[in-house]
């Protein structure tokens, strides 16, 4: 069973319904109270499963209504056929550290490994409540989960959605898979202004008591506000410590460190809630760009969202909000009533503090700026002739920093977050060359390292045409197009 992280009356809710409803309606996300231990005999079975199994292990203890067997079932349909690697996730050594290579599914970027779950799970969640409800999905992206989602919701008739991005914070390739993937019943709207702007728009519409109503399907969200979106992403952290275990980098129960690019938090909480399950876990490196408002909150415990969001070369991570903090928040304070009362205080005033009394020192966070994130690219790809994406640099970097200050030599893997290609201008730039054209810099980064694209890149359509809702006319558009999607 399930709660959530603002109500005081901890009033339980099945994971199925949870699945489905995406948020609580009084504005928290759901968790699971008391997160779920693996004992050691248990962590040591873990690692002689394969990828599929070692999900369905894990999975299948925050969900109450679904047994091991039946996640399996859905992480098998979700994952068969659908990767450039049979192992789903590729761990590569570096002078420096290790780094895990999350983007080998589809729409080359982590979020796949969510995603192509999260539709048939929700499918699943709807057959336990017996509903046969149509779902209409609202989904903010600040780049990678709108493609991600739009492909893994693109063969569900049961399903329509809608995608918001903000029109000038994602790359032309990202932009560009998220049109393709656009149709009557798959809509992507740009939005002019920021990520936080989109998420803004998509928490208030499910707050909306008379849009509910009104709608005859169900709505709900592909982002990691949804538990059903974040649960797959703890998998790979357990994946890639037992690919160490197994390499003989390190032996069985040693800790090692996490480094993390982060925006919405929901990455990096993956991490904690995979650290308290029992992985072995010494730090969680929380990676920002200058976007920094995470590495100022863990450095004085307050959170500040009064300041200019940059728009930068990472713009997954360009992101004032990091909305699933509020479920560490949680879990830290073990109290409810303080959570609401941090959530309001950042509507009213814009920020919060957690009192210095509670422990956060399983993490470390440093940022980056644009000249470092393009130092790190260069620097990475000249010691090893390998191309890391903007996202994975600040990552990388954040480690680098990190080992200088503290002297750790613990093993650390950096996550790769996004294909290299999705980034091909700024990676150019950061290797010396100049380009305007995105499909021109990707045949002049391949023809200068000799590292091909992904297949996914040549399928791209050049051009499109984008529909973009000013912040003013956002809902009310919002709320017409749900009437219209009632209908299709």
């Amino acid at each position: 069973m399930l709660v959530s992280t603002r109500d005081i009356k901890e009033k339980e809710i099945k994971s199925s319904q949870a699945i489905i409803e995406g948020l609580s309606n009084d504005g928290g996300l759901f968790v699971k109270k008391d997160i779920p231990f693996f004992n050691e005999t248990e962590f040591l079975n873990l690692s002689k499963l394969d990828y599929y199994h070692l999900a369905a292990k894990i999975i299948s203890r925050y969900l109450d209504d679904l047994d091991e067997e039946e996640v399996l079932d859905i992480i098998k349909e979700s994952y068969n056929g659908k990767f450039d690697i049979d192992e789903l996730v590729n761990l590569n050594k570096t002078k420096d550290c290790f780094v895990l290579e999350l983007y080998h599914g589809p729409t080359c970027a982590f979020k796949d490994m969510a995603l192509l779950v999260l539709p048939n799970l929700l499918k699943k969640c709807h057959e336990i409540n017996n509903d046969g409800a149509q779902t209409i999905i609202l989904t903010a992206t600040s780049g990678d989960t709108g493609s991600s989602a739009l492909n893994g919701f693109k063969d569900d008739k049961n399903t329509k959605m809608i995608v918001f991005y903000p029109t000038s914070g994602v790359s032309a390739i990202q932009e560009r898979q998220m049109l393709d993937l656009a149709s009557i019943e798959r809509r992507v709207i740009a939005i002019d202004g920021n990520f936080d702007d989109a998420q803004r728009l998509v928490k208030k519409i499910f707050n909306d008591d008379e849009i509910k109503k009104e709608s005859n399907a169900k709505l709900s969200s592909a982002n990691s506000i949804n538990i059903g979106r974040l649960l797959p992403q703890i998998v790979y952290y357990f994946k890639s410590y037992f690919d160490l275990v197994e390499r003989s980098e390190i032996s069985i129960g040693e800790k090692i460190n996490f480094s993390v690019p982060t925006g919405n938090f929901g990455d990096i909480l993956a991490g904690f809630l995979a650290m308290k399950m029992g992985l072995p876990v010494n730090k969680l490196i929380c990676a920002s760009n200058e976007n920094n408002v995470l590495t100022d909150f863990f450095n004085n415990k307050k959170y500040d969202k009064k300041r200019v969001l940059h728009k930068t070369i990472s713009p997954s991570m360009d992101i004032l909000v990091s909305s699933n903090l509020e479920r560490l928040l949680y879990y830290v304070t073990k109290s409810p009533e303080e959570v609401k009362k941090m959530m309001d205080d950042l509507d009213k005033y814009g920020e919060y503090e957690i009192d210095k009394k509670y422990d956060l020192s399983m993490f470390d966070s440093f940022y980056l700026t644009e000249t470092e994130t393009k130092e790190v690219i260069k620097k990475v790809y000249e010691d090893n002739h390998y191309l890391i994406d903007t996202h994975t640099a600040v990552g990388y970097g954040a480690y680098l920093k990190y080992q200088k200050e503290s002297l750790d030599k613990t093993k650390t893997i950096v996550l790769s977050t996004a294909h290299p290609y999705k980034f091909p201008l700024a990676i150019l730039n950061a290797l010396g060359m100049e380009e305007t054209d995105e499909f021109t810099a990707i045949d002049k980064l391949e023809s200068l390292t000799g590292i091909k694209r992904p297949e996914m890149i040549n399928k791209l359509n050049k051009e499109y045409k984008k529909t973009v809702f000013s912040k003013d006319e956002a809902y009310n558009k919002t709320k017409k197009l749900i009437e219209e999607l009632n209908y299709v």
